[in-house]
């Protein structure tokens, strides 16, 4: 089986662990926010991964660190959520945090990896 080059990316392998995360998360949630929050937040999580992994399929470093800053764009959307997540009381204090080191780790990887592509152009 073939590996592609963005599954060994550990920007693309913590952005699959984030999006596995909010999945399980928003199981929680109320069903009423079936369509509000819940689909907000799973959409914004997978585009992480999603545009991490389309990237490298990209022939010059510009269109690559394109879709870097897509990914980060979701990666703070989700964070956006996440606060009005707990704001509504959806979340304990605990599970809250745990969310927020998870996006503060993809933030940082995410520009590391666009500042690799930029330094390759």
């Amino acid at each position: 089986m073939k590996i592609y080059s963005f599954e060994k990316l550990e920007c693309w392998q913590h952005a699959r662990k984030l999006a596995v995360w909010v999945y399980k998360l928003t199981r929680n949630f109320p069903k009423d926010e079936r369509f509000g929050l819940i689909s907000q937040m799973r959409r914004a999580a997978i585009s992480i991964a999603s545009n991490v992994a389309e990237g490298t399929s990209r022939k010059t470093k510009k269109d690559q660190a394109h879709f870097s800053v897509i990914a980060y764009s979701s990666t703070i959307e989700l964070l956006n959520d996440l606060i009005v997540s707990k704001d509504l009381d959806f979340l304990t204090e605990e599970i809250y945090f745990e969310g927020r080191e998870l996006i503060e780790r993809q933030t940082f990887l995410i520009a590391r990896l666009r500042k690799s592509q930029q330094l390759s152009s």
